[in-house]
């Protein structure tokens, strides 16, 4: 009887390990995936950084060429040579050139 006891025990003991290996692997393969979701989420927005960084650095490059642009427009010599360059004007006195092709 004590032959008979031990083994019914042992299979108990057996199918308790088996559930609980069931759990623990149900377990791992849960929190793999979310280690994955969370990885590829992460990936996400280091690219979505990226691109924002990048559209910041064209846009302060813009604004520092704009602000150039101001400060050459503040100056009459740049204006004096802007309208001499596309609007051929010239100052009273001067002979304008004429390059014939």
């Amino acid at each position: 009887m004590a032959a008979a006891n031990k083994q019914t025990s042992y299979e108990g003991m057996k199918r308790r390990l088996k559930i609980w290996f069931f759990i623990v692997a149900l377990f791992m393969g849960w929190a793999l995936y979310t280690l994955y979701t969370q990885l590829d989420g992460h990936d996400q927005a280091e690219r979505k950084l990226a691109e924002v960084q990048q559209k910041i650095e064209e846009a302060t490059k813009q604004m520092s060429d704009l602000q150039l642009q101001i400060d050459r427009l503040n100056d009459p010599e740049y204006i004096q040579q802007l309208a001499t360059k596309e609007q051929n004007m010239v100052r009273p006195g001067e002979k304008p050139i004429r390059v014939a092709e």
